[in-house]
């Protein structure tokens, strides 16, 4: 059985993801979602909110599509995962400088899990969820980057960063 892993904060998940996990479950025979926090990023949701969010997304996708969470360096979480490729993908040039480089590190740590890359479909390239959430905050319409689900869940939490805030 060949695994992949599919690593990200999804925060949240956007249709540009979703369109990257259907694509790259057909590469492979399981597909493990790896829902992680970066550490330069402020997430909306926590991790726990976060892979409802994917799992609730990907339902649909039956027992080839795993969702769990990470901390700790990806080749570590690849290696415990059993994976042979790693996927990520690709929205413009910008992208392709950072995970080039991030694919030699990580084959440097472990040269047997390869990289591969897909490039986003051409509708989808531009999306982005730290775009997606300041559109949200806002006050902007985010229902053409992300599921119906997905946009309620960022609504409501907005509305909770509202009320906070005030």
């Amino acid at each position: 059985m060949r695994t992949g892993v599919y690593p990200g904060t999804f925060d949240p998940v956007t249709l540009g993801h979703m369109d990257i996990i259907r694509r790259g479950a057909k590469l492979v025979d399981r597909l493990v979602i790896g829902v992680t926090t970066n550490p330069s990023k402020s997430p909306m949701f926590s991790v726990e909110e976060r892979m409802a969010m994917v799992r609730r997304e990907t339902a649909d996708m039956g027992d080839a599509v795993e969702v769990v969470s990470f901390d700790s360096l990806l080749m570590d979480f690849a290696e415990r995962e059993g994976a042979a490729v790693i996927v990520r993908g690709l929205r413009a040039v910008a992208d392709f400088e950072y995970e080039y480089q991030m694919a030699g590190m990580n084959q440097q740590l472990n040269d047997k899990i390869e990289t591969v890359f897909l490039m986003a479909d051409v509708s989808l390239q531009p999306i982005a969820s730290r775009l997606v959430k300041e559109i949200a905050l806002y006050g902007g319409d985010i229902r053409k980057f992300v599921t119906p689900a997905v946009a309620k869940d960022v609504g409501t939490r907005v509305e909770e960063i509202g009320r906070k805030g005030s």
